[in-house]
């Protein structure tokens, strides 16, 4: 429970009083979810509960707990220590990470300028995402990810929510050290959204191993090629590709010599394949190990495992 004792203390003191009743796991807690006169709703193992005034879980929206606009923004004070303007950056991306890595994302009115989101205001709804390390939860891919003694271009696809970005950090974390299937090997992190290494205030709140170099809040093609020149990785890792830039940037990091570890959101490797960008990088075979995922049976099941030449390697 001290787990969640530290990530509650972020909310206004009413809901803080309500959360802290909460009779659930906290390795179980997925979101939090926070709307101006919307019930409190909190998700977890998959599933979506309201919560009531005595911190009941409960399928009936009519008993929830109803979140004022003044508790959104008790909360915003105590998650940006009463300085919105410090946290001003970060706001632009829609987010904030707090101590323990834990994300909170926020929406409001957008303040735009020259076409870009330059601040976050009048926020209406708060969504913390609880951070968890799952160690060892690669263990069953390494054997194809890093196996005789190698590290192989390796492409996570999965639907949103099924966790592939806790897998791509344990498969970064043993990499980094070392172990029965690879020596250990410089392991750069480009993490545009904080959520590999859950950095708070530039030190990541996750184990992401030994020998690795993480660049924090940086847009992906820009810090892959930061990466190359500053701190000659041996593996590059990202979340999320897709856009042109992000193709652009693997090729050349492949062309540099660097191993790439990503992931991408799909179905399948058919999916990624009808995809202009992605579909090439397929088409050149440039990936030599797709793992995919579904949430079939709990987040984070592997459905198979697949080479270059879309064969079966794991089931």
């Amino acid at each position: 429970m001290k787990e969640k004792d530290e990530f509650i203390k972020i909310f206004s003191t009413n809901i803080r009083n309500i959360l802290s009743k909460v009779n659930i796991d906290s390795g179980r807690l997925q979101e939090i979810r926070l709307r101006a006169g919307k019930p409190l709703v909190l998700s977890a193992a998959g599933k979506e509960y309201f919560v009531t005034l005595s911190g009941s879980l409960t399928s009936d929206s009519e008993k929830s707990f109803r979140v004022s606009k003044r508790e959104i923004e008790e909360t915003m004070e105590y998650v940006a220590n009463y300085s919105m303007y410090a946290y001003e950056e970060e706001l632009r991306q829609g987010f904030l990470t707090i101590g323990g890595g834990h994300r909170v994302g926020v929406v409001g009115k957008a303040v735009s300028e020259d076409g870009h989101i330059r601040s976050m205001k009048y926020i209406s709804c708060i969504n913390v995402r609880i951070a968890h390390e799952v160690r060892g939860c690669a263990d069953a891919v390494m054997p194809y990810v890093a196996g005789r003694g190698d590290v192989r271009h390796t492409l996570i696809i999965s639907p949103p929510g099924c966790g592939k970005t806790t897998l791509l950090r344990d498969m970064i974390r043993q990499i980094s050290n070392g172990g029965k299937h690879c020596r250990g090997r410089t392991v750069g992190v480009v993490d545009e959204r904080s959520e590999l290494g859950g950095a708070y205030r530039g030190i990541p709140q996750n184990d992401l191993g030994m020998r690795t170099d993480l660049l924090d809040c940086c847009p992906k093609a820009e810090g892959m090629m930061l990466l190359i020149r500053s701190m000659t990785p041996q593996v590059i890792a990202v979340d999320e590709i897709g856009g042109e830039e992000d193709i652009r940037a693997v090729e050349t990091a492949v062309n540099c010599g660097c191993r790439i570890l990503a992931t991408v959101h799909g179905n399948g490797i058919e999916d990624i394949q009808r995809r202009p960008m992605l579909g090439r990088l397929v088409e050149e075979k440039i990936f030599e190990c797709y793992i995919v995922l579904h949430n079939l049976g709990g987040v984070g099941k592997i459905r198979n495992v697949l080479d270059r030449d879309g064969q079966v390697l794991y089931v």
